[in-house]
C-alpha cells in the first residue's frame, strides 16, 4: 500500500490521510512541472540492465503523488550504486593495474615489515644516538666540578678582568636605553662574526662560547663575574666534544646563579620586549636540579594581607608554580582561621600545564579576610602530604607558606606532624615591606630544614621563588656519584630556535670544602646539558616503508609523546614543555590504555586492536584494525612503539637493474609528456642530498629532473629505496594510461579527471589540464583521499572540503569536482598489499542531474514518467524535487549530491548545516554516531586585554584619602607603589603578562588553546529504514539507506513544511574549549611513573644555611633613595646577596 502524501493539520500520516492542499503553498508538482536539467545534452546514463528499467506500478485510484515506498527506494539505490560501480570499473582502472603490478613482476621485490626486529631495531639506533651524548654529558660535567674546583676566588675581580662573548650585546647595542651603553660595560665584551648552519638553524661561531644573563641579574656582580671566570674553561671542552660528535647540536651549561654559558656561540633571540629567560626556570634545568617533588603552597589571606601585599603573593604562588615539572605534584590553600583550597583539587595534583592554569586563575581570586591562622595552614599541608591514597611524586615533600608576619611559630604542629624525623621541609616567604617581626618565619623554616625568604617588592619575586632548589639540590651533592645519572627531558621548544627538542641533563656538584677537615660543600653547581633535536631521532625511523598509515612513535614515564606523527603544536610557550599525552594524540579506548601502561612500565609487547582514527583533514573517523608493538630504549625512560596496518606488512621493493628502462620510464616524468600521458605530480622527498626542496611541486620536480641528468639512481648521494620505486611507479602508472584512460572519452561519463596515486609517490592526473584545478597534496602519505582509501575497502566520496563561514561553491566552467577514490589490493605468492589508490573525479552539476534522473522514476532514458489526472503516482527525485529531498550524505555526514539545485553549492558542508531537522533525524536514529575528543596542540586568536582603567594592569592603584593623607606619602607602601608602577612600564604588565609574548615571538598573533572536535562516522544501522520525524504539523517522512561498497548514505525526505522544528541542530565544526573538566579528571588520573631515582635526604646535610638574619623596619632614607634612583632608572649595583650568593663563594 502506498504511503499517502502529507496533510495539513494531521501530526501524522496514516493509510486514510487525505490528500488536502497546505494553505500557503500551491498544488503538487506534476510532471509537466519539472525543471529542464542544465548543462549539455550529453548521455547521462550508463546503459542500464533491462531489469532497472522495468516500470514501477502506481496504486491507482488517488489523484495525488504519494511518498516513495522503500521497494522504491531500495531500486533506486541500486541503480546508484551500479552506476558508480560501472563507472569506476571502466575509469578506475583497479583490475587492469592489478595486471599490470603482474606483468611486471620481475621489475620489483616483495619485502614484509617484522614489527618486532624492526622496533627494536629502531629502539638500538635511539639508543646508541643518545649515549653518544650522555658520554659528551659526564665530559662536560666533570671537567665543569674539576675547574671550578681550581678555581680560587677573587674579591676584587672587576667587569675589564673578564673577556666574554655577551650574546645579548649586539641586541643592547642597538638599545640606547640599555643600562648596560650607559655604563660603557661593553669594554669585556667580544664582537663576533657568524656563519650560517643548516643544522643549528641559526648562525654560529664555532671558536667561542656564548653568555646569557638574566636581565634582573647585574652583570658586575662579584658572584656573576667569578662565574665567568672558572666556566671560560668549558669552552676547550664543548668544542673536544664536539671534534669527536660532530653531529653534537647546542651544548649548554646552566648555572645555579643564573648564568648560561653555551656553544656554539650565536646571539640571543631576545624579545623587542623585556627578556625574561632564565635558565633556572627552563624545564630541562629544573628536572635535572633536583629530584621530583610534592609541594604544598598556603597562602595566608587574614585582613592584614591587603592591597599591594596580596598582589605580591598572588604573583609569587604564579611564579612558583613555573618552577614545577610534570614529574611534581602540588596544591595551593589559603588560610586565615580556617584553611581552604583555593581551587576545586582537594588534593596534590600533577603540575602539568593544565593543573597549573586552574591554580594560576583560582589564585586571582583569594581575598583577604579575617585572623591569621598558621596552626590551619600548616595542618592543612600536612593532611595533605600525608594522604597516601592518591597519586603523588613520593620524593621530597615541601611547604611554602607565603605571608605577611605573624607571632605564632605553631611548635606543636610541626612536633605533631614533623619532628623528629623533619621528612618535610618548610619555606616561609615574608611578603611586602612591613615592620612585624620575622624570627618566628626564620625559625620555622629553619627548624624544619627549609629557608626563609624576604619578597618586599616585585623585583624579588622570581629569584626569591626559586632559589628553594638550592636546598632541594644539597642531597643530590651529598650523595655524589650515585646522584651523577642522566635524565632525558619531556620534548620542548628550544629558545635558540632549534625547534622541538629533548635534553639530556647532568647535575654539576660543588666539591669544594670550606676548609681543612671542614664538611663537604653541598652546593648544586648547575645543570649540564645536551640538545637532541626530534628530527635527528625521526631520521632513524623507517620512512617510507611502513605505508601511509603505519607510524613510529615513542613516550615517556607520563606518557607524553616524544615522537608520533600528531605531535604538531601550533605554538608554543617558552616556558612549559610540551605534553602531548599518548591518549590525546589518537582517539583514546581501553586498549591503547593497556598499551600505554606497559609502555610506561618498561615491557615488551604486541597487541592488534580495532580502533578509531581519524583522517589527516580531522573530519572524518575510521574504524580500523592496528597492529602495535613496542619495546623499551635502554638507558633513558622512554618507550618506542610501532603502528602498521595489516595490509602494510608487505611493501614493494623496485628492482630496476636495467638502466635502458630507468632512462625509457624517466621520461615519462619529462613535462614534455605531460600532454599524452597525463601530469605527474611527484612527493617531495628527500631523495638525495643534493635535490633542493620547493613548495611548488612544479619547481621541485624542475629541481629533481636537473639532478637527475647528473647522478644516477644508484649513485651513494641519493636513497636507491626511494629513487627506484619513483621511477617503477612513473612506469606503472604509464601503462595504466595506455591501457585503460587513454581511449576513453570522460566527457561522456561526466567525469573531469582520473588519477592515480602509489606509495613510490607518483599522482598521475589525465587529462593534463586537469592538473590545474587538482589541489590533493603531492604526497600521498599526506593526502587525505590516499589514506582513508587504504582504510575503507570499496569506494570513498571525497566532496570538496567548505568551512560554513565561507562562501559557496562557484559552479563555473564545470570546474567543480568530486573524488573517488579506491585501493588496489594486490596478492602476490599469498601475501596481500595495497601499494596504489585509483580513482575520478565526478563534474559535480552533471552528476547531480545524473543523481535525479537514477532516483526517479523513468522508464525510458529520455522520458520522465508522467502522471495522469485519473492516476496515483509515487513522488519522484526528478519530477517532484520541489516536494521531495533526496541526497547523498558521506559517512562523516558531508553533503555530497542533492536533488535541489540551490543545495549544489552547499556540497561539502556538514549536512546539519544545510538540513538540521533531518540531519538530527539520522543521528536519533543510529545511521551516524559521533567521536569528541580535544585536540591540545591548537592556536586561537589572543583574547583582548581587559579594561582596567588608565593604570597599568594588575597594580594596585590608591584612593583619593590615600593621596591626601600625608602620612601615607612616608609608608612604604608608597614607595613600594612607585616601584610597582615603574616595573609595569619596563617589564609591560608583569603581574599579567603572557609569558609567551614575553619570551617568544614578539609578532606572534596567536596563542596555544584547546578545541573540541567532533567527527561523525556511521552507526549500527546497515539496513534500509523509514522513519518519520514527529513534530506536529511539520512532520517529515524520511527514507535512509547505504550505498553498498561506498561510503555513501542515500536519503530521501519530505521537504520541510515549515520551520517550527530547527531547535535541535548538531554541530561538527571545531569550537574554542577550555577542555574537559579538570576537577573531574584529577580524580581518575591517567597512569604514570616518576624516575626511579629520588634523593631528598642525606644524614650529613647541614641545615644551619636556612635564611637567617638580622630583622630590622627598613629605613626611610634608604627607601626614599633607592626609589628614587629606581625612578630615575638608574638602579644601584646589587651586593650579593647574604643568604643565596654569597654561600656560593668557595
Amino acid at each position: 500500500m502506498a504511503v499517502p502524501a502529507r496533510t495539513c493539520g494531521a501530526s501524522r500520516p496514516g493509510p486514510a490521510r487525505i490528500a488536502l492542499p497546505c494553505p500557503g503553498r500551491g498544488p503538487r508538482p506534476g510532471p509537466g512541472a519539472r525543471r529542464p536539467p542544465s548543462g549539455s545534452q550529453r548521455p547521462l546514463l550508463l546503459l542500464l540492465p533491462p531489469l532497472l528499467l522495468l516500470p514501477l506500478l502506481a496504486t491507482p485510484g488517488a489523484s495525488a503523488y504519494s511518498f516513495p515506498q522503500q521497494h522504491t527506494m531500495q531500486h533506486w539505490a541500486r541503480r546508484l550504486e551500479q552506476e558508480i560501480d560501472g563507472v569506476m570499473r571502466i575509469f578506475g582502472g583497479v583490475q587492469q593495474l592489478r595486471e599490470i603490478y603482474k606483468d611486471n613482476r620481475n621489475l620489483f621485490e616483495v619485502q614484509e615489515n617484522e614489527p618486532q626486529k624492526l622496533v627494536e631495531k629502531v629502539a638500538g639506533d635511539i639508543e646508541s644516538l643518545l649515549d653518544r651524548k650522555v658520554q659528551a654529558l659526564k665530559r662536560l660535567a666533570d671537567a665543569a666540578e674539576n675547574f671550578q674546583k681550581a678555581h680560587r676566588w677573587q674579591d676584587n675581580i672587576k667587569e675589564e678582568d673578564i673577556l666574554y662573548y655577551d650574546a645579548k650585546a649586539d641586541a643592547e647595542l642597538d638599545d640606547p636605553e640599555s643600562e648596560d651603553v650607559e655604563r660603557g660595560s661593553k669594554a669585556s665584551t667580544l664582537r663576533l662574526d657568524f656563519v650560517e648552519d643548516s643544522n643549528f638553524k641559526n648562525k654560529v661561531n664555532y671558536s667561542y662560547t656564548a653568555v646569557q644573563i638574566p636581565t634582573d641579574i647585574y652583570k658586575g656582580s662579584t658572584v656573576i663575574l667569578n662565574e665567568l671566570n672558572w666556566t671560560e674553561a668549558l669552552e676547550n671542552v664543548f668544542m673536544e666534544n664536539r671534534r669527536q660528535d660532530p653531529t653534537l647540536l647546542w651544548q649548554v651549561f646552566g648555572s645555579a646563579t643564573g648564568v648560561t654559558r653555551y656553544y656554539p656561540a650565536t646571539p640571543w633571540r631576545a624579545p623587542k620586549k623585556i627578556d625574561l629567560y632564565d635558565v633556572r626556570r627552563r624545564p630541562w634545568y629544573i628536572q635535572g636540579a633536583s629530584s621530583p617533588k610534592d609541594m604544598v603552597i598556603i597562602v595566608d589571606v587574614s585582613g592584614s594581607v591587603s592591597g599591594l601585599t596580596l598582589k605580591l603573593m598572588k604573583t609569587s604562588v604564579c611564579e612558583m608554580l613555573d618552577t614545577l615539572s610534570d614529574d611534581d605534584y602540588v596544591n595551593v590553600a589559603s588560610f586565615n582561621e580556617k584553611a581552604q583550597p583555593v581551587s576545586c583539587f582537594t588534593h596534590l595534583v600533577q603540575a602539568n600545564v593544565r593543573n597549573k592554569k586552574v591554580f594560576k586563575e583560582a589564585v586571582q581570586g583569594m581575598v583577604a579576610k579575617g585572623t591569621t591562622g598558621y596552626k590551619a595552614g600548616f595542618e592543612y599541608a600536612f593532611d595533605q602530604l600525608q594522604n597516601s591514597n592518591i597519586t603523588r611524586a613520593n620524593c621530597n615533600k615541601m611547604i611554602m607558606m607565603f605571608t605577611d608576619g605573624g607571632e605564632d611559630r605553631v611548635q606543636d604542629v610541626f612536633e605533631k606532624y614533623n619532628w623528629p624525623n623533619r621528612t618535610v621541609r618548610v619555606f616561609t616567604f615574608s611578603v611586602g615591606q612591613h615592620n612585624y617581626d620575622v624570627t618566628p618565619l626564620q625559625w620555622m623554616a629553619c627548624a624544619n630544614k627549609g629557608y626563609y625568604f624576604e619578597i618586599p617588592s616585585i623585583g624579588a619575586i622570581r629569584i626569591n621563588t626559586q632559589e628553594y632548589l638550592d636546598v632541594l639540590g644539597r642531597p643530590m651533592v651529598l650523595a655524589g656519584k650515585e646522584a651523577k645519572q642522566v635524565q632525558w627531558t619531556n620534548v620542548y621548544e628550544d629558545a635558540l630556535g632549534l625547534g622541538l627538542v629533548v635534553t639530556g641533563t647532568l647535575p654539576v656538584f660543588n666539591l669544594t670544602q670550606d676548609g681543612p677537615g671542614e664538611k663537604k660543600n653541598q652546593l648544586i653547581l648547575g645543570v649540564m646539558g645536551i640538545d637532541v633535536a626530534l628530527n635527528d631521532i625521526k631520521r632513524l625511523t623507517p620512512n617510507y616503508t611502513l605505508g601511509a598509515n603505519g607510524y613510529v612513535f615513542a613516550i615517556d614515564l607520563n606518557g607524553y609523546v616524544l615522537l608520533h606523527p600528531n605531535l604538531k603544536p601550533q605554538t608554543t610557550n617558552f616556558r612549559e614543555p610540551v605534553t602531548l599525552d599518548f591518549l590525546d594524540a589518537e582517539l583514546e579506548d581501553e586498549n591503547k590504555e593497556e598499551i600505554r601502561r606497559s609502555m610506561i612500565d618498561g615491557n615488551k609487547g604486541h597487541k592488534q586492536i580495532r580502533t578509531l582514527v581519524k583522517s589527516l583533514d580531522e573530519r572524518y573517523v575510521d574504524e580500523v584494525m592496528r597492529n602495535y608493538t613496542w619495546v623499551p630504549i635502554r638507558s633513558t625512560n622512554y618507550s618506542l612503539g610501532l603502528v602498521l596496518p595489516p595490509y602494510s606488512t608487505f611493501y614493494l621493493q623496485a628492482n630496476l637493474s636495467d638502466q635502458i628502462l630507468q632512462v625509457k620510464y624517466f621520461e615519462f616524468l619529462l613535462p614534455s609528456s605531460f600532454e599524452s600521458e597525463g601530469h605527474v605530480f611527484i612527493a617531495p622527498r628527500e631523495y638525495c642530498k643534493d635535490l633542493n626542496a620547493s613548495d611548488n611541486n612544479t619547481d621541485f620536480l624542475k629541481n629533481f629532473i636537473e639532478l637527475m641528468e647528473k647522478v644516477t639512481p644508484d649513485s651513494k648521494q641519493c636513497n636507491n629505496f626511494l629513487l627506484h620505486n619513483l621511477i617503477l611507479d612513473t612506469g606503472i602508472t604509464q601503462q595504466l594510461v595506455e591501457r585503460v584512460w587513454r581511449d576513453q572519452d570522460l566527457n561522456t561519463y561526466s567525469l573531469l579527471a582520473v588519477f592515480a596515486a602509489t606509495d613510490g609517490g607518483i599522482t598521475r592526473v589525465f587529462p593534463n589540464k586537469a592538473a590545474e584545478d587538482w589541489t590533493e597534496n603531492p604526497e600521498p602519505f599526506n593526502a587525505s583521499f590516499y589514506r582513508r582509501s587504504l582504510d575503507n575497502h570499496g569506494y570513498v566520496f571525497k566532496p570538496p572540503h567548505q568551512d560554513a563561514l565561507l562562501r559557496p561553491l562557484e559552479l563555473e566552467n564545470d570546474t567543480v569536482g568530486i573524488l573517488v577514490s579506491t585501493a588496489v589490493e594486490l596478492s602476490l605468492g599469498g601475501r596481500t598489499l595495497r601499494p596504489a589508490v585509483v580513482g575520478v573525479k565526478l563534474d559535480l552539476e552533471a552528476w547531480a542531474e545524473k543523481f535525479k534522473v537514477l532516483a526517479s522514476n523513468r522508464t525510458h532514458q529520455d522520458q520522465p514518467q508522467k502522471c495522469g489526472p485519473s492516476s496515483h503516482c509515487e513522488m519522484d527525485c526528478e519530477v517532484n524535487n520541489e516536494d521531495l529531498l533526496c541526497v547523498l550524505i558521506d559517512d562523516g555526514g558531508f553533503l555530497v549530491l542533492s536533488n535541489q539545485n540551490h543545495q549544489w553549492d552547499q556540497v561539502g558542508r556538514f549536512f546539519s548545516e544545510v538540513d538540521a531537522n533531518l540531519m538530527l533525524a539520522l543521528y536519533n536514529n543510529s545511521f551516524y554516531t559521533r567521536k569528541e575528543s580535544y585536540d591540545y596542540q591548537a592556536a586561537c586568536a589572543p583574547q583582548p586585554p581587559g579594561n582596567l582603567g588608565a593604570a597599568p594592569r594588575g597594580v594596585f592603584v590608591p584612593t583619593i584619602a590615600d593621596f591626601l593623607n600625608l602620612a601615607w606619602w612616608t609608608s612604604a607602601a608608597a614607595w613600594s607603589l612607585f616601584q610597582q608602577l615603574l616595573y609595569g612600564l619596563i617589564y609591560h604588565s608583569w603581574f599579567q603578562a603572557d609569558p609567551a609574548e614575553a619570551e617568544g615571538n614578539p609578532e606572534a598573533r596567536e596563542s596555544s588553546c584547546v578545541m573540541k572536535q567532533t567527527q561523525y562516522y556511521f552507526g549500527s544501522v546497515n539496513a534500509s529504514y523509514n522513519a518519520i520525524i514527529d513534530c506536529g504539523n511539520c512532520s517529515r517522512l524520511f527514507h535512509a539507506q547505504r550505498l553498498t561498497n561506498t561510503n555513501l548514505l542515500f536519503v530521501v525526505a519530505e521537504k520541510p513544511l515549515c520551520s517550527q522544528c530547527e531547535a535541535g541542530r548538531l554541530l561538527q565544526k571545531e569550537t574554542h574549549s577550555d577542555g574537559p573538566e579538570q576537577c573531574e579528571l584529577v580524580q581518575r588520573p591517567r597512569y604514570r611513573r616518576g624516575p626511579h631515582i629520588c634523593f631528598d635526604y642525606n644524614a650529613t646535610e647541614d641545615t644551619s644555611d636556612c635564611g637567617r638574619g638580622a630583622s630590622f623596619p627598613p629605613s626611610l632614607g634608604v627607601l626614599v633613595s633607592l626609589q628614587l634612583l629606581l625612578l630615575l632608572g638608574l638602579p644601584p649595583r646589587p651586593q650579593p646577596q647574604v643568604h643565596a650568593h654569597a654561600s656560593r663563594r668557595v
